[in-house]
């Protein structure tokens, strides 16, 4: 693994694991928090893996339009679509005024993004 590749991988981690601690905050939980990073890390993966295989992708946020570059030539990673549609709104949604998440909305953002983690870790060799 070449090193952009080790520094998504590691800023993606840093990400999973923000969430994971907000999730299992006992003391001022930040939902909000956990729902962001668990995208955050999402798309840290995806990028990670792009720049792996050498796939061109412009700095942005969108997590469909990542997998989109994928898919063409790894299609197996559409089995992850629906998952990267549930975080793609985190990005942005839970930082603004106007909305809050839940600790449903953190839980269900936290399973996704552990899915997705998964997924990809299983694809660059890494151990889960």
């Amino acid at each position: 693994m070449n090193g952009i590749v080790s520094e998504w991988v590691e800023k993606a981690e840093s990400d999973y694991h923000v969430a994971e601690r907000e999730l299992r905050a006992r003391k001022n939980p930040s939902y909000d928090a956990a729902c962001f990073h668990a995208q955050q890390c999402a798309e840290k993966y995806l990028k990670a893996f792009l720049s792996d295989r050498n796939i061109a992708f412009r700095p942005i946020h969108d997590l469909e339009i990542l997998l989109n570059r994928i898919t063409p030539v790894y299609p197996d990673f559409e089995f992850i679509r629906d998952l990267l549609l549930l975080l793609n709104d985190y990005a942005v949604d839970f930082r603004y005024p106007g909305a809050t998440a839940t600790k449903e909305d953190a839980r269900a953002a936290i399973k996704a993004m552990r899915s997705v983690r998964d997924f990809i870790r299983q694809k660059l060799g890494l151990p889960n």
